[in-house]
């Protein structure tokens, strides 16, 4: 035993460079920003410099920007959840059954999630949502009705479609993961006891898919805390303030306004938002997996 402990390297010196590589990437980022959030640094007056303490934090919440920011970004989150965890859970049951083309199918209904956010935006601007030329417009007019601006119109809306279509694909495939491991035995017995489409679904497959969904629900949603490339090109954060979202303001606040302090307690406080988020949907899944241990 001694021998072979010699012959190796210890443990720690295996994992030692790719927690120093996590560390680096990970840690010295949020320091800046830490260090940054109690500094006054204006790009456009670097001289004047110094430490501010809370002003930084003070000056945001005193901006009513800010609270705008907060609910947008909690109305794009939960917006854009709803959509993806209902479309997706629908796809996956639709493509878990066997049909011709069930293959081709499932290869273009996942390809939404390979486009960049910015090339999906684009498309949905101009060739779908835009007011003369777009899909939508050209659909509207043939039937007789009055062509709509999107994006002018409903921003909010739009930005959610934009942002759903991305991500509905990445909720239909672990659906369908979680489909695969359901024992066909168990719903071959529910219909000969006489159960229906909606008893099968609703007693055996959805608690079959709670821990599916719950994994859906916690990494869709701390992505979609950070969606900015979708605003950026589609709408700039308006019309207004309509779709100025948390980290579409620390943008401001550092490209538009030069204020690198402020924006870095902006960062913060999205930092803070994703990790009580994150914390609340660990604890409800927690609970939703041992209640179904109970169960079992």
């Amino acid at each position: 035993m001694t021998a072979r402990k010699a012959a190796g390297p210890p443990t720690f010196w295996l994992l030692a460079p790719a927690v120093l590589f996590l560390i680096l990437w990970t840690q010295v980022p949020l320091v800046l920003t830490l260090y940054y959030s109690f500094q006054r640094y204006v790009l456009v007056n670097p001289d004047l410099r110094g430490f501010v303490g809370f002003g930084n934090y003070l000056s945001l919440l005193s901006d009513p920007t800010f609270w705008v920011s907060l609910e947008r970004t909690l109305l794009l989150v939960f917006s854009s959840l709803a959509v993806t965890v209902v479309f997706g859970l629908a796809l996956g049951l639709l493509f878990y059954q066997p049909f011709p083309g069930r293959s081709l199918m499932r290869t273009l209904a996942i390809s939404p999630f390979f486009v960049m956010p910015v090339v999906s935006a684009l498309i949905w601007k101009n060739m779908l949502m835009h007011p003369v030329y777009g899909l939508f417009s050209w659909v509207a007019r043939a039937l007789g009705l009055p062509a709509v601006d999107w994006l002018a119109q409903y921003p909010m809306p739009s930005i959610v479609a934009i942002v759903a279509w991305q991500w509905i694909p990445f909720a239909t495939l672990l659906v369908l993961t979680g489909l695969q491991s359901l024992p066909h035995d168990v719903l071959e017995a529910a219909r000969i006891d006489g159960a229906g489409p909606w008893q099968e679904f609703r007693y055996i497959v959805l608690p079959h898919l709670a821990r599916t969904l719950s994994v859906v629900v916690m990494l869709e949603t701390i992505f979609f805390l950070s969606i900015f490339a979708e605003i950026y090109t589609a709408t700039s954060g308006g019309p207004g303030l309509a779709t100025t979202t948390l980290p579409y303001l620390i943008f401001l606040k550092a490209f538009a306004e030069y204020r690198i302090g402020v924006a870095a307690a902006g960062a913060v406080f999205a930092v803070i938002l994703a990790n009580i988020v994150a914390l609340f949907l660990l604890r409800a899944i927690g609970r939703n997996l041992q209640t179904q241990e109970v169960r079992a």
